[in-house]
């Protein structure tokens, strides 16, 4: 860089600019400026080259250059388009091939922490804060945060680690490269990395938005975001507004959808709606303007239309939360009254008053209207929404490999979720032992099982128990599991499927000093996941033996174990096929579209016999 010469400063004030101090303004070697029109400028000002044209709309090409703006204390790379700034652009570093046209107002203050360290209370509305926003976070290390907020050693731990990196990097206002900002009422104290788009936006404040060049972050018109980070191939459009909250990798909000502190992990699509102190972990779906997602705990959740929690049961205020586990559904107007703990893949019906807690009834549906408080065990196992459900999340994973900063393990059968199905074929069994096999119901919390229910859902358990075992089976060989680590209970940490005590392990470490950077984190997780066959295995070794009562698996056991596989499957399909032709009937479903989904159920049986080995 070098200082204007006279014939640039001549060139530059017939052109109306001005200058506080034209000594303050470096230019690089190769500067001429002859594209620089109309600019104010204040401070320390340094410039690079103005050499290209810009596609700022399809076929229509202009000239790099600054006109009609005010800057101060600003740098600008090569090849930046800047023009008609109503106020100024102060205190900011911007990358190369950056376009900004029409925006009130682009400043760095010195209070500025853009988002980063930003504590909010997640779950708990009123109760302390417990998650703290910075631009590492995932859904694991948040899963952790918010799991083990009441054990004062690891969370004072974490935060402290978590502080010491964002004090490390003490980052300055800057705009990245190939940045576009335009029609946009106010950006300050927010960090844009390289490729985001902001188009429209009313208000961007203390924001961080860390975009990818084949992820970028947009946002859109009328949208708001304060005090928050969001993530690469994020979509904050069409007057949605953020306070506080985190947006992961590959998530949409959009369509005046408000949510206040609150996080958003991969692939969440928000619409219409609201959220606030919600924990909403991968692929939270929530698409209507009538829906309230408020201190509870998703992931893999669909809400219907006008779904409502509350978490103000009493008088003591909203300190009431719950925790809907992966794959659970909201009927249309569905109210779940916090404190409740929802199972697995289950689907909640009308008003649940009863603070429910079906953990260890997975796949169910909770049903609740008027007096009638009825559960149907294990029902969900054999519909078409599930079988659709697990076929369509991989396939709607939009983020790239650069962007996946979350971890996610779509099983949908693995130990965690049959672990919860051996309970609940356990607990149904315990029921009619009890009550005895001629009632017509059985109690359970606040809930009637029907006794036909009862029988159907021991039915539909063993047939996943037998689907798992059998799946398992054809993706490793028969000889003992090499190690012991997956043979307990598991976890499932927003996404990724973990055994327990690897979890623990990383607490532990965390509060003993062994683990001083979020980047160890990351790394034991990635490794946890990474290893997910083998611990898998340890797991399902055992649950093979015990479920045949044998000491160790043969090859004579391992085809018992396919021929059970193979009929637990089929009639898995043939329940499926039933639910399909109901629903048809009804009369909703066009034929063709009954016949297409039917013909993919045909080809199920194609899967039966082919092994693949992952060991």
């Amino acid at each position: 860089m070098r200082k204007l010469n006279n014939d640039e400063r001549a060139s530059l004030s017939a052109q109306g600019c001005t200058a506080e101090d034209w000594d303050m303004i470096q230019v690089a070697d190769d500067f001429r400026p002859v594209h620089i029109h109309n600019v104010q400028f204040y401070g320390r000002v340094s410039l690079g080259v103005f050499e290209k044209e810009i596609e700022v709309s399809e076929g229509f090409l202009k000239h790099a250059g600054i006109r009609n703006a005010t800057l101060r204390n600003t740098s600008v790379g090569d090849n930046c388009l800047i023009e008609r700034i109503g106020n100024f652009i102060n205190n900011y570093a911007i990358g190369h091939d950056t376009v900004i046209t029409n925006v009130s107002t682009i400043e760095t203050t010195s209070d500025a922490t853009f988002g980063e360290g930003t504590m909010i209370s997640v779950l708990s509305e009123a109760g302390p804060e417990n998650l703290i926003l910075y631009s590492g976070l995932t859904s694991q290390i948040a899963a952790l945060m918010v799991g083990y907020e009441e054990d004062r050693a690891f969370s004072e731990m974490l935060l402290s680690i978590i502080r010491d990196e964002i004090a490390r990097r003490k980052p300055s206002g800057s705009i990245g490269s190939h940045v576009r900002i335009q029609n946009t009422q106010e950006v300050r104290n927010c960090l844009i990395s390289d490729d985001c788009l902001i188009e429209g936006a009313t208000r961007l404040y203390n924001c961080s938005l860390r975009s990818d060049k084949d992820a970028p972050v947009r946002v859109g018109s009328g949208a708001i975001c304060e005090d928050s980070i969001i993530f690469s191939g994020s979509n904050i459009l069409n007057s949605s507004k953020l306070q506080r909250c985190f947006v992961g990798e590959a998530c949409t909000i959009t369509n005046g959808f408000t949510a206040e502190a609150s996080v958003f992990f991969n692939n969440c699509y928000m619409a219409n709606g609201e959220a606030c102190a919600a924990f909403c972990g991968p692929f939270t779906a929530s698409h209507h303007k009538s829906s309230l997602l408020i201190g509870s705990m998703f992931s893999f959740y669909n809400a219907g239309s006008n779904t409502n929690f509350s978490n103000h049961a009493y008088k003591m205020g909203p300190l009431h939360y719950g925790t809907l586990e992966r794959g659970v559904k909201t009927a249309s107007g569905a109210y779940i009254l916090m404190p409740a703990k929802i199972g697995q893949f289950s689907v909640c019906f009308g008003k649940l008053m009863y603070h429910p807690d079906t953990r260890k009834l997975p796949f169910s549906y909770i049903i609740s209207y008027n007096d009638e408080h009825m559960l149907v065990p294990g029902r969900n196992l054999t519909t078409v929404g599930l079988y659709r459900d697990i076929r369509k999340w991989p396939k709607r994973d939009k983020r790239t490999g650069a962007a996946r900063h979350s971890l996610v393990n779509f099983d949908w059968l693995s130990p965690f979720s049959v672990g919860r199905i051996m309970t609940a074929k356990r607990t149904l069994e315990d029921l009619r032992r009890v009550s005895g096999d001629r009632v017509q119901s059985y109690n359970f919390q606040d809930y009637v099982i029907r006794a036909s229910s009862l029988e159907k859902g021991i039915k539909y358990y063993d047939i996943a128990l037998r689907i798992y075992m059998g799946a398992v089976m054809k993706r490793h060989d028969l000889s003992r599991p090499r190690s012991d680590v997956g043979k307990g209970k598991w976890s499932d940490l927003s996404g990724l499927l973990i055994p327990q005590s690897e979890e623990q392990r990383i607490v532990e470490e965390v509060k003993n000093g062994i683990i001083t950077s979020t980047q160890q984190i990351v790394d034991r997780l990635h490794y946890a996941h990474d290893h997910y066959a083998e611990y898998r295995w340890a797991w399902s070794y055992r649950l093979i033996c015990e479920y045949y009562d044998v000491e160790e698996i043969t090859p004579q056991l391992a085809q018992r174990v396919h021929e059970d596989y193979v009929q637990a499957r089929r009639a898995w399909i043939a329940e499926i096929r039933k639910d399909a032709v109901k629903e048809f009937e009804l009369g909703d479903v066009p034929r063709e579209t009954l016949d297409s989904f039917l013909s993919d159920l045909d080809k199920e049986v194609e899967y039966e016999n082919i092994k693949k080995y992952n060991m």
